[in-house]
């Protein structure tokens, strides 16, 4: 057991609060409209507001898609805080999972692909955190557009990965439950997509619901990773730096060199849900096409 079991809890108990503490402030600020009202209005009479109180009278602006309740402060200095410290975190664990992986197993390129969509990831969630829709929407919009698609890869990778270092019937049972988060996530986002191009004020907020659904379900995935992490020691960063060192300075191995490497570095992988040992992650396509 290591302290690093806490950083996958962390992401995802930081950044659901979060997200839904700045909904609660756009509501009571009156920037958006509670996610459960489905009327709306092509235009609206100027409204004195009251305090503690949602708006009464919603147009198509105050529909709460998660970057609008983010527009306007305060709630969207708070929203830039969740998305860059959540950046962060995001960073850190695909940093520890790759170097989990590649501790115990040869060169893979699913993990690398991993590794590069969960970086990428992160760098569009700082775009949509530090540029505001109403006052950058380009910029917003590009940010979002990196996010979303880099985050559901990364998510469907990692099922990839789980299945291929399963051992234990428990890890069997995480692979399964991050089949179905990943699921989740791709319906939601794809019809996210569907409704957002309409006109129609209720698909447009059947869009903020499946954003906030695909949101959620994104960080609990990130979320599962405690399953594994208590098993990362101070050797698994060392070993993951090592590898990204490798493929940065272009360091070609014999064919000698590599089969001593491959089979005398090879450690076991150790299941968090056994004991039991796996000797190396095969993650050749021919492998991969056996799932």
């Amino acid at each position: 057991m290591t302290a690093w079991i806490v950083l996958p809890v962390s992401l995802s108990a930081f950044s659901i609060t979060g997200i839904w503490i700045v909904y609660a402030m756009a509501v009571m600020n009156h920037h958006v409209c509670p996610v459960e009202n489905w009327s709306y209005n092509v235009t609206c009479t100027e409204e004195l507001p009251r305090p503690g109180f949602p708006k009464t009278c919603c147009t198509i602006q105050d529909i709460p898609l998660i970057s609008k309740c983010g527009s306007y402060p305060p709630e969207s200095c708070l929203f830039s805080l969740i998305g860059n410290i959540g950046a962060f975190m995001v960073v850190m664990v695909c940093l520890l999972r790759y170097a989990q992986v590649v501790e115990h197993s040869h060169r893979c390129w699913i993990n690398t692909s991993a590794l590069v969509s969960g970086c990428t990831n992160a760098v569009g969630l700082v775009m949509v955190g530090n540029f505001q829709v109403d006052h950058a929407k380009s910029l917003h919009y590009v940010g979002a557009g990196v996010a979303f698609p880099a985050g559901l890869l990364f998510v469907c990778l990692q099922c990839v990965l789980t299945y291929r270092v399963a051992v234990t019937a428990l890890d069997y049972w995480m692979a399964h439950f991050r089949v179905a988060l990943a699921a989740g996530a791709m319906v939601s986002l794809v019809l996210s997509g569907i409704f957002f191009i309409h006109e129609s004020f209720v698909l447009q907020h059947a869009a903020a619901i499946c954003e906030w659904v695909f949101t959620v379900d994104i960080l609990v995935f990130y979320g599962t990773f405690t399953y594994e992490f208590g098993t990362v020691t101070n050797e698994t960063m060392m070993a993951g730096l090592q590898q990204i060192h490798h493929h940065g300075s272009g360091v070609i191995m014999g064919s000698g060199a590599r089969a001593t490497a491959l089979g005398g570095g090879t450690k076991g992988l150790k299941s968090p849900g056994g004991s039991s040992t796996s000797t190396h992650l095969n993650c050749t396509p021919e492998s991969i096409a056996m799932l």
